[in-house]
C-alpha cells in the first residue's frame, strides 16, 4: 500500500512556493536561520498572555501559510471549474514531491495526500478486516497495536503491546515488544497479518526504536507494518527507504508547525535539533524543581518529553489530570497536557510502583516559545504544592 503523508494547513501553496509552479523536477531547497522578528510576523496572531506548551496536538500555522491559503480559496471561489481542471492535480503533486523529498521515498508515487493520519489509519484497517471477511486471512489472526497508540487508532483493536513507562532505554520497549509478537503468533499455530508501531506516541510522548521493530517484524514473519508517524515529520528524520514499513502516515504538527512551506524554507534540521535540545534542558529544570524525574530518556525524546508532577497533587485518574489541565489554563493561562500513569491490568501502562509519581505533563518547544514559558508552568505547580492543592480539590469537568 502507499505511503500516506497529510500536511494539515496550506499543502498547495507550500509545495507551490517550494518547488516552483513548473510541475517539474523539485529544486534545491534553501535553509536560513529563522530570526526573533520572524517568529512575531508568522506567529503574531497567538495569545501573547498564554504559556503555549502544548504544541503537539494542533501545532500551529504560520501567518504566511495562512495567507498562501487563503489565496487559494480565493482562486477557488473565483472560477473554481478552471481551479479544479488546471490548477488542483499540479498542485497536489508539487505538494507530493516536496514530501517525497523529505521522507526519503524512492517515488512519488509512495506518497499520497490525505486529511490526516487517523484517515490514513482507518483506510489500513479497512482492508485487513476485509481480508478477514472475505476469507483471506484466517479466523484467529492477529493484529499487534501498541499501547501507546493514538487515541482514534485504538478504537479498531482491542489488544495492544504493554509498554513500560516511564521508560530507561529502547531496549525495554523492544523486550516488550518481542514478547508481545511471540504471545500473538501463538507458538506458529497464527500469523501477524498487521503490526501498528508508532514513530513517536502520543502520549506518553516517547520516541520509539521504530527501525527495529521494523525489522523485528520482517525477521518474524509479519504480513504488514504500519508505522504511525503523526508526530515525526519536523521531530525526527523520516526514512522511508531504511524503515521500510508498508505504510507511514506522517502529519504536519508540532515538529513542523503545520506548513510543508517552512520546513525547506527555515531549515528543518536545525529547527529540529533546537528544538529537542530546549524541550530536554527545560524538562531537566522542570524535574529538578519539583524533585521528579522525565518520563524518558533525552534519546528517546523529541520536540516533546514527559516530566514527572510532584506526587502530592494526588493525580488518581484520567479525571484528576484533565482536571488540573483545566486548574492550569483558567488559573495560570498555562497550555500543557497532563497524563495520568494508571496501575490497570492488561492493556493500560504498567506503573512504576516504587514511585509517587502517578502523573506527568507533556511539554513541547517550538521556535515561538521562550524559556519564561517554562518557568511560568514551574512556579504555578510550585505555588498549587505550597498551598496544598490536590487534584480532589479541583471541581470534576
Amino acid at each position: 500500500m502507499d505511503s500516506v503523508c497529510s500536511p494539515v494547513n496550506g499543502h498547495h501553496a507550500a509545495a507551490e512556493d517550494a518547488a516552483g509552479r513548473n510541475g517539474g523536477a523539485l529544486k534545491k531547497l534553501r535553509s536560513f536561520p529563522i530570526g526573533a522578528d520572524e517568529v512575531r510576523r508568522e506567529f503574531g496572531h497567538h495569545d501573547p498572555s498564554v504559556a503555549r506548551i502544548n504544541n503537539g496536538s494542533f501545532g500551529s500555522c504560520p501567518a504566511s501559510v495562512l495567507a498562501a491559503q487563503q489565496r487559494l480559496q480565493g482562486l477557488w471561489l473565483r472560477q473554481p471549474d478552471d481551479f479544479f481542471f488546471n490548477e488542483l492535480q499540479p498542485a497536489i503533486l508539487r505538494s507530493r514531491q516536496v514530501i517525497k523529498s523529505l521522507i526519503n521515498a524512492d517515488h512519488v508515487e509512495e506518497v499520497s495526500i490525505v486529511d490526516n493520519a487517523t484517515t490514513a489509519a482507518a483506510i489500513v484497517f479497512q482492508r485487513v478486516q476485509r481480508a478477514f471477511q472475505e476469507g483471506i486471512y484466517d479466523r484467529g489472526d492477529a493484529v499487534v497495536l501498541l499501547h501507546y497508540a493514538y487515541g482514534s487508532v485504538k478504537k479498531s483493536a482491542h489488544a495492544y503491546v504493554p509498554l513500560p513507562f516511564p521508560v530507561t532505554s529502547e531496549e525495554e520497549v523492544v523486550g516488550e515488544f518481542r514478547k508481545a509478537l511471540e504471545v500473538a503468533k501463538d507458538g506458529g499455530r497464527r500469523k501477524v497479518r498487521l503490526a501498528v508501531i508508532d514513530h513517536i506516541t502520543s502520549m506518553p510522548s516517547v520516541v520509539i526504536p521504530v527501525k527495529r521493530l521494523t525489522k523485528i517484524c520482517r525477521e518474524e514473519g509479519v504480513e504488514q507494518v504500519f508505522v504511525d508517524a503523526a508526530h515525526a515529520l519536523g521531530n525526527v528524520e523520516i526514512d522511508i527507504r531504511e524503515i521500510g514499513p508498508t505504510s507511514t502516515p506522517a502529519t504536519s504538527t508540532s515538529g513542523s508547525s503545520a506548513s510543508v512551506r517552512c520546513i525547506p524554507v527555515l531549515g528543518i534540521n536545525g529547527i529540529m535539533k533546537r528544538n529537542h535540545d530546549k524541550v530536554v534542558e527545560m524538562g531537566k529544570m522542570l524535574a529538578g524543581a519539583w524533585g521528579t524525574c522525565l518520563g524518558s530518556p533525552p534519546e528517546m525524546s523529541c520536540s516533546m518529553i514527559m516530566v514527572g508532577l510532584p506526587g502530592c497533587l494526588r493525580i488518581a485518574s484520567d479525571e484528576d489530570a484533565q482536571k488540573l489541565r483545566r486548574y492550569l489554563r483558567e488559573e495560570f493561562r498555562i497550555e500543557v497536557p497532563t497524563y495520568h500513569n494508571a496501575t490497570i491490568h492488561g492493556e493500560e501502562a504498567l506503573l512504576d510502583l516504587t514511585s509517587s509519581i502517578t502523573g506527568y505533563v507533556r511539554i513541547s518547544h517550538q521556535v515561538y516559545n521562550s524559556e519564561e514559558d517554562y518557568y511560568r508552568l514551574r512556579d504555578a505547580i510550585n505555588k498549587v504544592v505550597k498551598c496544598g492543592i490536590t487534584c480532589q480539590d479541583f471541581p470534576s469537568n
